[in-house]
């Protein structure tokens, strides 16, 4: 079809950030399985809903690569980490998966923008925008994680991590 051809270097951008956020929806999956097992059922929850949130993310760029005639090409997913000394420990993972997930988008967006690619760099716009939000709310996670300290703090921090994290509070 003409217009829809994507040059090999933002392909394969988009393949890489789609894997990735299939191998993050996995790994959110660790995050709640831990918090779980370790009885703090409102990390569980919120970690749950980002499983949901990252295959959605994925889904897009399927879309995106399907609408333009590329057939996407799903990798294997390596083991997530799914052991951690504390809450704190997770909420820094968290923030590490999201602050790797923005530099994957970026580069993908820089290939888009090298190649001309402009249906790529629309597509790319909303992840900018998303990565935004998600960078804040592990950063905002981490901070009060930090900040709960005692297992009171951290008590009632797992019952209203949501609404500290989420608009929708």
């Amino acid at each position: 079809m003409p217009g829809t051809q994507i040059k090999s270097s933002v392909l394969h951008e988009l393949q890489r950030q789609l894997n990735y956020e299939l191998g993050a929806a996995h790994a959110y999956q660790a995050l709640a399985v831990w918090c779980k097992d370790q009885y703090f059922d409102g990390f569980a929850a919120f970690f749950q809903k980002q499983v949901i949130e990252e295959r959605v993310h994925a889904q897009k760029i399927i879309d995106h690569l399907l609408d333009r005639s590329v057939l996407p090409e799903l990798g294997s997913l390596s083991a997530p980490k799914g052991r951690f000394d504390s809450i704190l420990d997770v909420a820094k993972q968290a923030q590490t998966m999201e602050q790797t997930n923005t530099a994957g988008i970026h580069a993908a967006y820089a290939a888009a923008v090298k190649e001309g690619d402009l249906p790529a760099q629309v597509l790319l716009h909303w992840y900018i925008n998303e990565q935004v939000e998600e960078e804040a709310w592990t950063d905002e996670m981490v901070e009060r994680t930090e900040r709960a300290g005692c297992a009171g703090g951290l008590s009632a921090l797992d019952r209203h991590i949501e609404q500290y994290l989420t608009s929708d509070a």
